[in-house]
């Protein structure tokens, strides 16, 4: 499961609090909601979105700076695995 630019993207264009998961090999953007449903327990929260305007200062981001996005949160996810 690999997270890419165009779950970023998504992330950005959700409205109100959503978060960036990996739930049973899938990347998904989830709502408040979702994340307290049980289709979602034991979901890996990567980012919210409200953390993610705060790491890129709110900025519209291009395709360039989605893709650098996705792989810091790659990089993140994959040093959680030791």
């Amino acid at each position: 499961m690999t997270i890419d630019a165009d779950h970023v993207r998504r992330l950005l264009e959700a409205d109100g609090e959503a978060t960036l998961v990996l739930i049973e090999g899938r990347v998904e953007v989830a709502t408040e909601g979702d994340l307290r449903s049980d289709r979602y327990q034991g979901a890996l929260e990567v980012i919210s979105r409200a953390e993610l305007l705060r790491r890129t200062d709110g900025a519209e981001l291009s395709d360039r700076e989605l893709e650098e996005q996705a792989a810091s949160l790659n990089t993140a996810v994959d040093e959680l695995g030791g």
